[in-house]
């Protein structure tokens, strides 16, 4: 194999076609034939005009055109070419010294090389050779580029319906969270209307004093606040002021004794009922945190108190906090006194047990709430049973005329609800005192 064999063996395919462009036959001749024998398809033309009628017929990868033709030279037609097949290889063929006219062919047509006439073989081979390969690379390179951008359409379109997804699941999962949500609020403000019911039912059995736990509880939350204590911590001070006499169910009457004067010695019954009533609710698990302040509600601060006879501090706060609101609405209401007092004679009696029955701390607190902002009345309007409408909230505890509580204060109401108030009115054939909150009344 010879030198020049040797170095165009490595030519493009014997599919790349070549289109050979002059007005001498001989040339054309003689083009056509080095490039077939070296693997190429040739095709020759004339003209330029004849030239751009091949390339309307069929693909070609590379135009190597003469400089001087008559009618449409190689520079006409180079630029015809650049604009109708870009990507179209192109060489130019000159004869001539003219720089000018052919860097202005180059210009215009955007030649890749210009060949002198008359031309070398090994290096016509060579510069048809690269120019292929660079047409090659180029189509590959765009190949690449359209594969890539059809690959980032299709990321693009898989993100958005994976985005789309996304934000659907999301909002399924913020609508279950949300149903949720209400569902976990029904079922709170269910189960603490559940223990006023309870409460009421322990007052009505034993007491004969309806109202009493409620207010104790709402009292010692409202003291729990301004103590600074935590939402949980309210919360189960709350729920122990509703059940704190749920230890004193089935207690005999003589054992019971007085909210302020209780037996200091011995073991009898009565001493025994707040640890009765931590007894009673320990399997509930929401309620044992309200178990312990019940157990040491009767504790005094002294170390006098019951069950246990701890002293000062090492009384629970929850204990300390509800002491004082039981025994100050137990003055007010009469169940300690036999005669309900006026407020400041209440008042007094409690201020009289701090530091021996009391915290001195939580009579703090007690006396500056008393004269707060706290202990103004709710803003509510009185509304017959008829003119309920969902979604006005109770500002007060519902009551049947014998007491029993029919719905806690702060229940919203829904439509079932209101059908249900109004349907035990006209049965029951008596007229229910019904309080709610004005600012939920819809203008």
């Amino acid at each position: 194999m010879s030198a020049l064999d040797l170095a165009t063996s490595s030519a493009a395919p014997t599919t790349a076609t070549i289109l050979c462009v002059d007005d001498e036959p001989n040339v054309l001749s003689a083009l056509s034939r080095t490039f077939r024998r070296h693997g190429y398809r040739a095709l020759v033309a004339g003209s330029g005009q004849e030239a751009l009628a091949l390339l309307d017929a069929e693909p070609i990868g590379l135009v190597i055109s003469d400089m001087r033709m008559p009618v449409m030279d190689g520079a006409m037609l180079m630029e015809q070419v650049r604009q109708r097949w870009p990507f179209t290889m192109r060489l130019l063929l000159t004869g001539h010294a003219d720089m000018a006219e052919t860097i202005e062919a180059i210009n215009r047509g955007e030649i890749h090389r210009y060949i002198t006439k008359p031309w070398d073989e090994h290096d016509l081979l060579l510069i048809v050779r690269h120019a292929l390969e660079r047409r090659a690379l180029e189509d590959d390179r765009r190949r690449l580029q359209a594969l890539t951008e059809s690959q980032n359409e299709e990321l693009r379109n898989v993100n958005a319906s994976l985005e789309a997804k996304v934000l659907e699941r999301t909002a399924q999962l913020r609508e279950a969270y949300d149903e949720l949500q209400v569902a976990n609020g029904k079922l709170k403000a269910s189960f603490l209307t559940s223990i006023k019911v309870f409460a009421n039912l322990i007052e009505l059995r034993e007491t004969g004093h309806p109202g009493h736990s409620r207010r104790v509880a709402d009292f010692a939350r409202r003291l729990a606040r301004r103590m600074g204590s935590n939402d949980r911590e309210v919360h189960d001070i709350f729920l122990a002021g509703l059940l704190h006499g749920v230890g004193m169910i089935g207690l005999a009457e003589s054992a019971r004794g007085t909210a302020l004067q209780a037996p200091l010695d011995g073991e009898g019954p009565y001493r025994r009922y707040p640890a009765r009533g931590e007894q009673a609710l320990m399997p509930f698990d929401e309620l044992r945190n309200a178990a312990k302040i019940i157990r040491s509600h009767r504790e005094r601060f002294d170390g006098r108190g019951f069950p246990d006879g701890l002293v000062g501090p090492a009384i629970p706060i929850g204990a300390r906090i509800l002491a004082v609101a039981k025994d100050y609405d137990a003055l007010l209401a009469g169940i300690a006194t036999r005669a309900a007092l006026p407020p400041e004679v209440a008042k007094a009696a409690i201020v009289q047990g701090r530091g021996s029955r009391y915290d001195p701390e939580v009579i703090a607190t007690f006396l500056d709430l008393l004269q707060s902002a706290d202990t103004a009345p709710l803003a509510e309007t009185r509304i017959a049973v008829a003119d309920l409408k969902p979604g006005m909230v109770l500002s007060r505890d519902l009551l049947a005329p014998d007491g029993v509580l029919l719905l806690a204060g702060d229940y919203r109401l829904d439509e079932a609800l209101v059908e249900r108030l109004r349907h035990y009115q006209s049965t029951e054939a008596h007229t229910l005192l019904v309080f709610v909150r004005t600012d939920s009344i819809a203008s």
